[in-house]
């Protein structure tokens, strides 16, 4: 008995004895792999990288930014069945165990021992903490420290804040080239085009694969896997009681039902907006803050209005190249022994000029051209196996001056249009050489609604409508006419149209400048010399109210930040941009205000505090809880007043004969009250107009990127202005003709249309309507200047610069 008693003593002492050992090993790896263990409580102030997102006026998504695309939803708003598929296929005692689950230790140990495959066993907390605070290295340290982390992490968060962290963290691979998806709201969008809250069954089950290897899972590439895995998936979610037998079944029944979404409906139109979008955020805030910060972006872009403006631009574009001839395909493609599909797939093609395709000539024979249209990419990345042909024509050839088989041979690459779809017929184009811009904006607030940089941001991501610094010519004629009229000159001041010479002083060459049409018609109007651009007259004014005076009138309407004041400068010899034109034309629209142009309306951080604001104004009465009787609310204006409100509505007036009888009356087809100035520079390199209806501001600019002439007879009239035409009859259709506003103040005198002077009772036909200001009226009779020789004008500042003539 004794022996007994004295073998169970040493057994009790040898356990003890083994237990302190085994409790002092442990104390010491846990003291060991404790020291340098990550600070788990930096997850309690996580911010993860979410994606900046901007959205056009109407609310459609115009881009996202981000390194990481994350969409971040907290716990509360994630649907059950999402939470029910992934703690089935990760951790389905997640909501039991303490950040280890011995239980799925065993399972996996015991399912490697049997089947030889590799069984994970971390919980969703461990996964939580190799993704936030540990690296992805396989060593035994590594994992160490991950149990040791979780054990830590679920002491001091609450399942749920665990959960939300991992479901918005996890990586579930790429459906749409470049773009690496992180949490369930973002794959939920790519993958299915749809919201998380959307998700069926078998979608969200398919998500839940994903976090075991997305490449494994492929919906493409390894279907077969995806669909295994997926139903594998869904019966477990039957198994652990989250949906029934039957839904099980249902859902094994479907296809995986992957339709990546097309993410940007308006990309090809906004690119270049979206672009200057983006690049306004990271200079205003940072490339952190945009690629990461989850920013909220509401633009002012109206996308039916930029895809109008941008046809129209291309289409004049192109109208113009075409008119110089064709030039010859894109390239030669080797046909040789080749499939053309997989020839031509390999060329680099631009992918927003669509409907236009690349395609190669496959044979020309009987005046028709056969081609293969280039294959269209699938969501996967491959070439689709599909063939497209169709067939060009003597019509589509037309505009070459060339029947098919001279302007077309075997294996040239090039540009088509569709004709006819349903015949397969296309007409042949070519990428323009020439190029431009159109901006149209709100003149009242500066919110841009469209903004086209080019014929194609994937040819050129120059954006000649903001970095172009261009002559604008004669558009930039009404700020000198505005001084002038600022400046106690009426609409019916008469100034000779005649010869002048600048001198230049000493040495240096006189300068003569002279109108478009080489002619001068003597005394006229202000007015006239507006509608007609006279250069002349223009130089004449600009001479007698000084220079200085323009160029800080330039400076107000931000047009030339510090114009050189020289006299061939009046005539808009100065470089600028059609922003600031087009913005400087809007100040003449809403009365001389002062407009900031902005493409960001406001801007919210990701909590969704309003963090930029572009229109400041003050609202009187909108904090009032209810109405009780008071005045509806009002808001006030408290921008720079830069022009008078009467000299604004002179020049509107003067403009609007520029439409009805001057260098732009291509425009009056469009049967609404609209006024502009067209400009073309020296040699014709530039061809603008600039122009507004009472709503709506609008300028156009073309011109080679190398600068050089746009032809003999290139005007701002006849080649920007028809692309403004085009533009403004669709946007305008359905608006109302309504006048421009006629400010307080203002006479409408009746005079004669050629000398300014008042109209007599009895005079009928060439007389207009116009505006004087008070203290101002139209003389009673004109009595013409004595003609004589040509007019020198003594060497000044005017002469310093010899810019050469602008018309």
């Amino acid at each position: 008995m004794r022996f007994i008693l004295r073998f169970f003593a040493f057994l009790f002492s040898a356990g003890a004895v083994m237990f302190c050992i085994a409790a002092a090993v442990g104390a010491f790896f846990y003291w060991k792999y404790s020291q340098d263990l990550p600070d788990h409580a930096a997850l309690a102030n996580y911010e993860p990288p979410v994606m900046t997102r901007v959205h056009a006026a109407d609310g459609s998504l115009l881009a996202e930014y981000a390194h990481e695309r994350r969409l971040y939803l907290p716990i509360q708003a994630m649907p059950k069945i999402v939470v029910a598929a992934f703690l089935s296929a990760e951790d389905k005692n997640f909501y039991k165990h303490g950040g280890i689950d011995p239980e799925g230790i065993v399972r996996a140990i015991l399912t490697n021992a049997q089947s030889g495959k590799k069984q994970g066993a971390s919980t969703i907390t461990q996964q939580v903490a190799k993704n936030f605070l540990l690296s992805n290295e396989q060593t035994y340290d590594r994992k160490i420290k991950e149990a040791l982390i979780a054990l830590r992490i679920e002491s001091t968060y609450s399942k749920d804040k665990i959960l939300e962290l991992y479901l918005n963290e996890i990586f579930l691979g790429t459906i749409v080239p470049g773009r690496n998806l992180h949490g369930v709201a973002a794959a939920a969008l790519d993958y299915f085009g749809k919201s998380v809250h959307e998700l069926t069954i078998n979608e969200a089950a398919y998500l839940a694969a994903l976090p075991k290897g997305p490449n494994n899972y492929h919906p493409y590439r390894k279907t077969q896997a995806a669909m295994s895995r997926r139903n594998e998936i869904i019966g477990l979610m039957a198994q652990n009681g989250y949906i029934t037998g039957d839904e099980a079944a249902e859902a094994k029944k479907q296809t995986l039902g992957v339709n990546p979404r097309v993410a940007f409906p308006n990309a090809a139109n906004a690119n270049y907006f979206t672009e200057e979008v983006r690049r306004e955020i990271s200079e205003r805030y940072g490339e952190s803050k945009l690629y990461e910060g989850g920013l909220s972006v509401r633009a002012t872009l109206d996308p039916k209005m930029q895809a109008l403006a941008r046809k129209a631009l291309v289409d004049g574009l192109v109208r113009y190249d075409q008119g110089r001839g064709w030039r010859g395909a894109e390239r030669q493609v080797d046909l040789v022994g080749r499939d053309w599909g997989l020839a031509v797939s390999e060329m680099p093609a631009l992918g927003d000029i669509a409907p236009w395709r690349l395609a190669v000539v496959l044979s020309t024979s009987g005046g028709v051209a056969q081609i293969g249209l280039q294959p269209r990419r699938e969501a996967s990345g491959a070439v689709s196996k599909d063939r497209e042909t169709g067939s060009i024509t003597a019509e589509g050839v037309k505009w070459t001056g060339r029947p098919v088989a001279t302007a077309l041979k075997v294996g040239d690459l090039v540009y088509v249009e569709p004709i006819d779809t349903g015949r397969a017929l296309y007409r042949l184009r070519q990428k323009p050489e020439v190029s431009g811009a159109i901006v149209a904006m709100d003149p009242y607030t500066g919110r841009v609604h469209a903004m086209v940089g080019g014929f194609s941001y994937d040819d050129s991501e120059f954006n000649r409508a903001t970095q172009a610094m261009r002559q604008p010519g004669s558009s930039f004629k009404p700020l000198v006419y505005s001084a002038a009229l600022d400046n106690g000159y009426t609409p019916s001041s008469v100034v000779q149209d005649s010869p002048i010479t600048i001198e230049a002083g000493p040495g240096q060459e006189a300068w003569t400048p002279s109108n478009y049409d080489g002619k001068s018609g003597g005394p006229h109007t202000l007015r006239y010399g507006i509608e007609h651009s006279k250069n002349l007259m223009t130089v004449r004014l600009a001479k007698d109210i000084g220079m200085p005076l323009i160029a800080e009138y330039s400076r107000r309407f931000g047009v030339y930040d510090d114009l050189l004041p020289v006299l061939p400068m009046s005539l808009g010899a100065g470089e600028t941009t059609v922003m600031r034109m087009v913005t400087a034309y809007s100040m003449l629209a809403n009365g001389g205000r002062r407009i900031r142009p902005t493409l960001i309306d406001r801007i919210q951080d990701r909590t969704g505090e309003t963090i930029y604001r572009h229109d400041n104004r003050k609202c009187i009465g909108c904090e009032a809880e209810k109405w009780s009787g008071q005045d509806e609310p009002r808001l006030v204006d408290e921008s720079e007043q830069v022009l008078d409100p009467l000299t604004a509505y002179q020049m509107v007036s003067i403009m609007e004969g520029v439409v009805q009888r001057g260098t732009a009356t291509i425009l009056k087809q469009i049967g609404k009250p609209l006024a502009g100035k067209t400009g073309t520079t020296n040699d014709a390199k530039d061809a603008w107009f600039v122009g507004f209806s009472p709503d709506l501001a609008v300028g156009v600019y073309l011109g080679f990127d190398k600068p050089r002439s746009l032809g003999d007879r290139a005007t701002g009239g006849g080649l920007a202005a028809p692309i403004v035409l085009d533009f403004l009859k669709v946007a305008l259709k359905d608006k109302p003709p309504t006048p421009f506003r006629v400010p307080p103040g203002i006479k409408l005198i009746r005079v004669n249309a050629s000398s300014g002077t008042r109209a007599g009772s009895g005079e009928g036909g060439g007389t207009i309507l116009e505006a004087f200001k008070p203290g101002t009226a139209p003389p009673d009779a004109y009595v013409a200047a004595p003609s004589g020789p040509p007019a020198t004008v003594p060497p000044d500042a005017g002469a310093a610069a010899q810019a050469g003539g602008v018309y």
